[in-house]
């Protein structure tokens, strides 16, 4: 079964005056950077989004098992900010939610996943990165 992470409110900053918005899991609290770079598949969604809905669907279905951070609805801005440092874009608007994650690179969002699974690129990329066996 997949895991479902939800992202709090609050970022720390760290030494070098960089935001960490940590995501959480019980008690323990995981980096966002750590959460993209420990999984296979990692997807940042907002809570309730059809969409993150349908990307997960779709990798339960290839039998990929993605870890998934359901992000509130104010957090979506510092989650934006936090995964586009991480990805090395300059500005949070090339990244929406929901967002993907394979090989702790970033993939893209529900339409690049659709458009390489339709064209037979999923799988191939989902075996390269481990998070599919077979």
């Amino acid at each position: 079964m997949q895991k479902t992470l939800s992202v709090p409110t609050s970022t720390a900053a760290d030494g070098g005056g960089t935001e960490t918005t940590n995501a959480t899991t019980g008690t323990d609290s995981i980096p966002v950077g750590e959460l993209v770079a420990g999984n296979a598949v990692m997807v940042f969604g907002q809570r309730g989004c059809c969409m993150c809905h349908v990307v997960k669907l779709l990798l339960l279905g290839l039998g990929v098992n993605p870890t998934i951070s359901a992000v509130d609805e104010g957090d979506v801005a510092d989650v934006i900010h936090q995964l586009s440092k991480i990805s090395g874009e300059d500005d949070g608007e090339m990244i929406e939610f929901p967002v993907v994650y394979v090989g702790g690179k970033l993939f893209g969002g529900l339409e690049r996943v659709m458009a390489t699974h339709i064209t037979g690129e999923l799988i191939p990329m989902l075996k390269e990165a481990k998070a599919l066996w077979l």
